[in-house]
């Protein structure tokens, strides 16, 4: 679905931050973010806190939640170059993407122009011991690899122990413990995320307990948010925007959820850009037929012009200039609407990002 605007460029989504907007730590309490709150028909907005979510929701509407859950999927290794060399060398981040066969996982590498195939690579444990070794067996663009892993008994287990919280380039500072609590929603259960579907960080349970109470229905899905999410656009055009492919999930009680929303003309309301794509996507997938329940991959890119089929309210944060995310959003909302929109967040000083605060465009 690229090619809907053909005169938009990337650099249409442009606009300029204050660099100390950018959240760097999350709020002091989960759920305590402010909210800017838009009516896509009119493009009219206000300003709002998270915590009156539910006074913007109807009992009926149907609320879906991506549960993915973030792996410690930064770690950090030692070169060596033959294998007959004992003492490692070189130290190598290596950010896990996505798994791509058994023992296998595609990786951004840094730095990546000196890692080689046929290179192995060893992640030590924190006594100093060798957790994990993997060998170099492909090599692509812009520091991918794919990297093949020594078989050990519980691969998870061992990343929980040396793995770092995979935080987004513009959060300058080293994860810290708190990360791993902060950086995953209340509702994560999936294994699979290299970065955590923001907007729902925002929830706490009690929110969530709230929501029921009041008759809003709530719905999951899975989508593990992969590369895509860490390569900018290298193209000047919109229509020649191509995005990786996510592993996403849509079970028979979602699946039901959806068709029977939609059978009754009630709201679907996304909780972040992930469940969008998801859900558009399946939509896709099912044609004028119901929704099935099913696993499949996604290379949905959706910008302005694209026909939402399924989403009609949407729970987002703050994405970044000139990305893909921005371009939904601008889909949904009308692209001008959102950049004022986004110009108004700049000037009351709004967090932006995925510490920060967050949209509610419906």
């Amino acid at each position: 679905m690229s090619g809907q605007h053909a005169n938009l460029r990337v650099q249409d989504f442009h606009y300029d931050l204050p660099e100390e907007l950018i959240a760097q730590e999350p709020p002091d309490e989960r759920g305590s973010s402010r909210m800017l709150v838009m009516d896509r028909a009119t493009g009219a907005f206000r300003d709002d806190y998270f915590a009156n979510l539910g006074s913007h929701l109807c009992p009926g509407d149907l609320l879906v939640l991506n549960d993915s859950r973030v792996i410690p999927a930064r770690l950090y290794a030692r070169r060596t170059l033959r294998r007959d060399r004992e003492k490692p060398t070189g130290r190598v981040e290596v950010m896990l993407v996505e798994p791509a066969g058994e023992n296998q996982w595609r990786a951004l590498v840094r730095p990546g122009r000196k890692i080689a195939i046929g290179e192995r690579l060893v992640f030590p444990a924190p006594n100093g011991a060798v957790a994990l070794e993997a060998e170099v067996l492909e090599r692509g663009q812009f520091g991918e690899r794919l990297l093949e892993f020594a078989p050990v008994d519980d691969f998870f287990a061992v990343l929980d122990s040396i793995g770092h919280t995979p935080l987004p380039p513009y959060i300058h500072r080293d994860d810290a413990k708190a990360d791993r609590d902060r950086y995953q929603t209340v509702f994560a259960r999936e294994r699979g995320s290299v970065a955590a579907p923001t907007a729902g960080l925002h929830f706490t349970p009690q929110m969530l307990d709230s929501l029921a109470a009041k008759g809003v229905e709530i719905a999951r899905v899975t989508l593990h948010v992969g590369l895509g999410t860490f390569a900018p656009l290298r193209v000047e055009r919109v229509d020649e925007v191509r995005l990786h492919r996510e592993r996403y999930t849509i079970g028979s009680a979602t699946a039901e959820a959806i068709n029977r929303a939609i059978a009754e003309n009630r709201r679907i309301v996304a909780v972040g850009t992930t469940v969008v794509r998801t859900l558009e996507a399946v939509a896709l997938a099912a044609g004028n037929s119901p929704i099935k329940p099913h696993s499949a991959a996604t290379d949905i890119f959706i910008s302005p012009g694209f026909d939402f089929r399924i989403v009609s309210a949407l729970l987002t944060n703050f994405h970044l200039p000139q990305s893909s995310l921005l371009m939904l959003v601008s889909a949904f909302a009308g692209h001008e609407r959102i950049l004022s929109a986004y110009q108004h967040a700049i000037h009351e000083s709004y967090r932006f990002f995925s510490y920060g605060d967050c949209m509610f465009i419906a």
